[in-house]
């Protein structure tokens, strides 16, 4: 077996922890070694000196692909990256690095529309953004480029959770080598 990495990428609120967790847990399940990394867990830490300008979200995109890569090769573990990664050459840059450092890696578009995520709002940040107390904030006053050739798209806007994550675990499973 070796290493991969499952790079979960869409709008806040999408899904894409959701997704993650329910993943993992998947993966634990069949005695599949694996980690996620979350985009507001390196936020508080690995990415704590990061802002939201595109120079600092693409250097946030570059560190945890890197992080991924140490940790896909470390113990053929299945890497699950759950991060915003709102601009498309930035998870491309991420995808050549890990066909350089020879690890597998599969873009997963989790599509939720604008109007859905801002419905869920878990943290309120859109509410937040639209009154102007979050700048900076992806849909809203910062770009978000969905992926033009993923892998894995899950329409997590309109399907179930539990469907979306037996979708994306069966291509996990057909990708491991």
């Amino acid at each position: 077996m070796t290493g991969l990495t499952v790079w979960l990428t869409g709008l806040p609120g999408s899904g894409k922890s959701t997704t993650a967790d329910g993943l993992l847990d998947r993966l634990k399940s069949l005695g599949i070694v694996g980690s996620i990394l979350d985009g507001d867990d390196l936020r508080s830490g690995l990415n704590a000196d990061l802002g939201f300008s595109d120079h600092d979200r693409n250097e946030s995109v570059r560190r945890a692909g890197e992080v991924a890569i140490l940790l896909a090769n470390a113990n053929d573990q299945v890497v699950i990256v759950s991060l915003v990664s709102p601009l498309k050459s930035a998870r491309d840059a991420v995808r050549s690095r890990h066909e350089q450092a020879g690890v597998d890696f599969i873009e997963v578009y989790i599509a939720a529309s604008l109007e859905v995520c801002e419905a869920r709002d878990p943290k309120q940040l859109y509410a937040r953004a639209r009154r102007g107390e979050v700048l900076h904030m992806t849909g809203i006053d910062s770009p978000y480029e969905p992926p033009t050739s993923p892998e894995v798209t899950l329409a997590t806007g309109s399907v179930e959770a539990a469907t979306s994550i037996g979708e994306l675990e069966r291509f996990v499973l057909s990708r491991r080598r």
